[in-house]
């Protein structure tokens, strides 16, 4: 299963010390086409979220910037800056675990995603594995207080 994977990624960024958030996208078939966990803090980059590290692994995967029929699998519920990304790629499906009542622009904080603005509107699935994807952020978290 894909968040599965996903959940693999979150937990290689937690042993790195990064916030334990993972990515993976899948072609309209469902197979894995790339991906990542967080890396903020190791590369010095503040865009080297999950969802956009596989968003780029992908495009190199399949040659092209546009991720039509794809679906996007993440820990987190994706931030303003991961929801624009995903508009742009066109990925047909988003399926996140946990909200984010912070930062998550898919209706937890605000919604990005119901925005009429946007030339690109995709599904979203909510909470799947998200008992798990929440244990292992609220474990990341109490062990830095």
């Amino acid at each position: 299963m894909a968040m599965r994977a996903a959940l693999e990624c979150a937990r290689d960024a937690y042993a790195r010390g990064e916030v334990p958030v993972g990515a993976v996208l899948t072609d309209p078939s469902g197979a894995i086409v790339a991906r990542a966990a967080n890396a903020p803090i190791a590369t010095h980059d503040p865009t080297a979220h999950a969802e956009i590290l596989t968003l780029r692994a992908a495009g190199r995967a399949l040659g092209n910037y546009r991720l039509s029929g794809s679906t996007l699998y993440v820990t987190l519920e994706p931030c303003a800056m991961c929801v624009g990304a995903l508009v742009h790629a066109r990925i047909a499906r988003l399926v996140f675990a946990a909200p984010d009542p912070k930062s998550g622009a898919c209706g937890s904080a605000l919604d990005l995603t119901a925005s009429g603005a946007f030339n690109h509107r995709f599904e979203i699935s909510r909470g799947v594995l998200y008992e798990e994807s929440a244990a292992l952020l609220k474990r990341f978290f109490a062990e830095r207080r």
